[in-house]
């Protein structure tokens, strides 16, 4: 990366953390957490003054007593909120995995509402000059998965913004999931769909904000002008409950911070011919397929893997694989999170329900390939490999994505 683009950032990150008052000791001396949002209100809004702004968001972007921030920013005569932009989902959150809300003024402010969802490039560009916005903001809760979409719509709303000569601003929050380590492979680009567009890990350990930092230095074509504001009181090794913010799903299948835990493993299964669990009340912690039975459960259990058990699970899902029909399998019992590691348990689960399974087979369209980036783990479960040799197969690239990785990142 040229020295001028990292001297960049470092200005970026400089400024965002002068724009903002330090985070307020709660009443014992402890540490209290805020948002990016609470420290930009905090300040007066003053990283947006005169500017007309438009929102990147979905029901995560809330308050910690759950006040939607587009309701306080319409409610606020500081800011002029005058767009708001949907992902995947929609901005209220209505729609299932695969749809959004589409154009439309929402209800409860007047505002209107664009579209980004499945928009990249000049087409989303378009959408931002359209608005007459002159400031893009992004804030949503990322859950840490490579292959969760919102980290590409702030990919793609950053080039847009770019393209439509609009300012970009992140508003950060912490990753649910820690943001201790990067794990798993590495995405190459000839595999670059909307669930990856560019080499992250598969676990990437990083919030919105050093994303952004990331992509602006070393996968945007020119940087887009970006501001960051950082969260204060966090700390890496911290998971969501440690914050004290009220957990939002950020999608439907997301219902709670234990499914994040798993996801960046079990969202793999999506892969194959076995429920990921979509359809239940617990999606990504339930897996099976009908003609499983608990020899995968104990299959699981004898590789002693750290932090998680599997128990035999027999359950009906109500819409997506198998609606309506009982499948057999296992459900996933994390005991301990800080020594759990969620893509290596999701390739030992890959490994052993195709040892134990006759049925098992990959989706025709190698949509695996897509959620790891690459046909290693397809081709290597494929020739008999062992959880170890999987694993082991990514290594390389995984240390220099996390060389890369430590260059961005915020927090201690």
């Amino acid at each position: 990366m040229k020295l001028s683009r990292r001297s960049l950032l470092a200005t970026t990150a400089a400024l965002a953390a002068s724009t903002a008052p330090a985070a307020a000791a709660p009443a014992g001396g402890g540490r209290r957490l805020r948002t990016g949002f609470e420290r930009l209100a905090a300040d007066g809004y003053a990283a947006l003054a005169g500017q007309k702004v438009g929102v990147v968001t979905n029901p995560t972007g809330v308050t910690r007593d759950a006040t939607h921030i587009v309701d306080v920013m319409h409610a606020d005569d500081r800011v002029d909120l005058t767009a708001v932009f949907g992902p995947e989902h929609g901005f209220r959150g209505t729609a299932q995995a695969g749809g959004s809300e589409g154009r439309h003024d929402d209800p409860a402010t007047g505002l209107p509402v664009y579209d980004t969802y499945l928009k990249s490039g000049r087409p989303l560009a378009d959408v931002f000059t359209a608005s007459g916005v002159d400031t893009v903001v992004f804030d949503i809760q990322d859950v840490g998965a490579r292959f969760y979409t919102y980290i590409w719509t702030l990919y793609d709303c950053m080039e847009a913004a770019r393209l439509a000569g609009k300012r970009f601003v992140v508003l950060d929050r912490p990753n649910p999931v820690t943001g201790r380590s990067a794990e798993g492979p590495v995405l190459h680009r000839e595999f670059a769909t909307f669930v990856g567009r560019e080499p992250i890990a598969q676990a990437h350990g990083m919030t919105v904000a050093e994303l952004a930092l990331l992509f602006n230095g070393e996968f945007l074509a020119e940087p887009v002008p970006l501001h960051v504001v950082e969260t204060t009181g966090w700390r890496r090794s911290e998971f969501h409950d440690a914050s004290g913010l009220p957990w939002v799903p950020p999608s439907p299948n997301m219902p709670t911070p234990d499914t994040a835990l798993v996801y960046s493993g079990t969202c793999l299964f999506e892969g194959t011919n076995l429920s990921e669990g979509r359809g239940t009340t617990r999606p990504f912690e339930l897996l099976g397929a009908e003609g499983l039975d608990g020899r995968w459960a104990a299959a699981a259990n004898e590789l002693e893997l750290p932090g998680v058990r599997f128990r035999e699970a027999y359950f009906a899902p109500t819409f997506s694989k198998f609606q309506g029909r009982t499948v057999g399998g296992v459900q996933l019992h994390v005991h301990d999170r800080a020594a759990y590691d969620p893509v290596r348990t999701g390739i030992a689960l890959l490994v052993t329900a195709r040892r134990t399974w006759s049925g098992f087979a990959w989706r025709a369209d190698h949509w695996i390939d897509k959620l790891t980036g690459s046909t290693w783990v397809r081709t290597a479960i494929d020739a008999g490999a062992d959880t170890d040799e999987v694993v082991a197969g990514w290594q390389e690239e995984l240390a220099a994505f996390r060389r890369v990785r430590r260059e961005y990142l915020l927090y201690r």
